[in-house]
């Protein structure tokens, strides 16, 4: 493996091992990409997010394929949909706090934004985003360490 990237500007110390997250343009996730794979990168991305999620901090359980197969197979029932955004708002909310950041991300507020032309999305990739800056420019894939 590569050198651990540790950052002495966190508060509290490391206590565990992740993997770096991938850096993705928000407006592409929200707009351009669903946009040209006619909404399946939606589902591509919601299922990446995840897996990232569940390997940036492995202290925490994240279901990668469940929350991705909720939306294609559940979306019929709308309430399903609404508890996994709400829950993935919850997962990026702990990632932020696992990276020695302020929690900004609003559950709530992504759900919200889910109704408003999709801006949930780029909600949720923008906060996504502040946890991979934080740890500086290392590579995807990059042993880090969770703080918190």
């Amino acid at each position: 493996m590569g050198q651990q990237i540790v950052l002495p500007s966190r508060a509290g110390t490391p206590v565990a091992q992740g993997m770096q997250m991938k850096l993705r343009h928000p407006v592409g996730v929200w707009l351009g990409l669903p946009l040209i794979t006619l909404g399946i990168y939606h589902l591509v991305w919601y299922y990446k997010i995840h897996k990232e999620l569940a390997h940036f901090d492995r202290r925490r359980v994240v279901p990668v394929a469940g929350p991705m197969l909720v939306l294609l197979f559940l979306s019929w029932t709308v309430i399903a949909p609404m508890i996994s955004y709400f829950r993935t708002g919850k997962r990026i909310a702990e990632g932020q706090r696992a990276a020695g950041l302020p929690i900004t991300c609003s559950a709530g507020l992504g759900l919200l934004l889910m109704f408003v032309f999709g801006l949930g999305t780029l909600y949720y990739q923008v906060e996504l985003n502040k946890v991979v800056n934080s740890y500086g420019d290392a590579p995807v894939g990059t042993p880090i360490s969770p703080y918190v």
